[in-house]
């Protein structure tokens, strides 16, 4: 099981992680056993927001964590921009907890820039940090200019992750995004890591460098892309799964390297796009 520092914190968690977006959409009790399965496979961190379903999918995680599954799960959750005020913050956060019957967030984040002041935010991070409520915090879908913001507020090396989308056909973070995240020992949390439904197809120049790169590894297409973006030693990759062997698959893919030739041949297969770094708004 390959393992990621968070930030500058010591904390060690798993290269690739437990996504719950759209889990409400799923049967309750088969959304139960997959992350039960995950945990019990190594996929320790698990990831939700007070928005997934209006709280729902917290519940359902908090299902998944009962007795000693919780002394294992690293729990991730954020909150909504528009309740991201300073006294908003910490009723989220509040609101959160009791939906995970939790005393503590192990990774609190502001799921995007919005309306309220950055620096109101990360204060009451800071006060639910001193609390105990939350263990750590961090950002989703910044972009450097936001970053550079977030730094200056609490000070440098305080940052512990940025949450972005990052998959095959969506490789834009690495022109500026990732190597500041890099410089500045940021974890970077990949989310839709297989393109929420838009995986290369087999007949795709993606598709046919993942498949061959998988046949040499006796591995699957998904697991050599899951082992593609957690390359780099600060990416996470947060992939959602809708069954137990979707899930035990992922967790598989924590144990693969790539070749630099093979990296070489996927980034030649799935070129960057665009100029700047699309961070898009949930």
């Amino acid at each position: 099981m390959q393992l990621r520092s968070l930030g500058s914190t010591g904390e060690r968690v798993p290269s690739i992680g437990l996504g719950t977006w759209k889990l409400d959409l799923e049967s309750p009790s088969l959304a139960v056993a997959v992350l039960q399965a995950g945990l019990d496979a190594g996929l320790s961190l698990i990831d939700t927001a007070e928005v997934y379903g209006n709280g729902h999918v917290e519940r359902i995680v908090s299902r998944a964590i009962t007795g000693r599954r919780r002394q294992r799960a690293f729990v991730v959750s954020k909150v909504l921009p528009l309740n991201a005020s300073r006294a908003g913050t910490i009723a989220a956060c509040e609101r959160t907890l009791r939906r995970l019957r939790s005393d503590t967030v192990d990774l609190y984040l502001l799921h995007w820039p919005g309306p309220h002041p950055l620096a109101d935010t990360l204060e009451s991070f800071l006060r639910l940090q001193q609390q105990g409520k939350i263990r750590f915090w961090g950002v989703s879908n910044f972009d450097v200019p936001h970053l550079v913001d977030a730094t200056r507020i609490t000070g440098p090396r305080t940052l512990t992750t940025n949450q972005v989308l990052y998959n095959l056909t969506a490789r834009a973070i690495e022109r500026s995004v990732l190597p500041w995240c890099v410089r500045n020992d940021v974890t970077v949390m990949a989310y839709s890591p297989f393109g929420s439904g838009r995986f290369p197809s087999d007949r795709s120049r993606q598709g046919r460098t993942l498949r061959r790169i998988a046949e040499a590894h006796g591995a699957t297409v998904r697991q050599i892309a899951l082992a593609f973006l957690t390359r780099h030693p600060n990416m996470i990759a947060i992939p959602k799964a809708g069954s137990i062997p979707h899930v035990l698959e992922n967790a598989r893919a924590c144990c693969l390297s790539l070749s630099p030739a093979e990296v070489v041949d996927l980034e030649a297969a799935a070129p960057l796009q665009g100029k700047r770094p699309y961070l898009p708004r949930p």
